[in-house]
C-alpha cells in the first residue's frame, strides 16, 4: 500500500467513525422525540383531540426547511424526512385513540 493509499484509508476510517457516532445520535434523538410524541398522543386521546394538527405540521415543515437551509442540507430531503416522522407519529396517535 502506498503512503497516499494508506492515508486515504485512514481518512476514510475517520469519516466512517464520525458517521457511526452521528447515526447513534440520530437514533437516540429520534427515540427521545418519540417519547414526547407518545406522551402527546396519550394526552390527545384523553382529551378527545384529533390525532393530527395540520397547522402545526405545516409550521414544523417550514421551520425544518429553514433549519436545513442554514445547515447546508437539502431542504426537500429534510421536508420528506419530517413528513415521514409526522406520519409515524400520527399513526401512533391514532392507535392511542382506538
Amino acid at each position: 500500500m502506498t503512503d497516499h493509499t494508506a492515508r486515504a484509508a485512514e481518512i476514510l476510517q475517520e469519516h466512517r467513525e464520525s458517521i457511526d457516532r452521528l447515526d447513534a445520535i440520530l437514533v437516540y434523538t429520534l427515540g427521545e422525540r418519540f417519547k414526547h410524541t407518545q406522551a402527546v398522543g396519550k394526552l390527545k386521546s384523553q382529551h378527545n383531540l384529533p390525532p393530527s394538527d395540520p397547522a402545526r405540521e405545516d409550521m414544523q415543515i417550514a421551520r425544518l426547511e429553514d433549519l436545513a437551509t442554514r445547515a447546508d442540507l437539502d431542504p426537500e430531503f429534510a421536508k420528506k424526512f419530517l413528513k415521514f416522522i409526522i406520519q409515524e407519529v400520527i399513526k401512533h396517535h391514532e392507535q392511542h385513540q382506538e
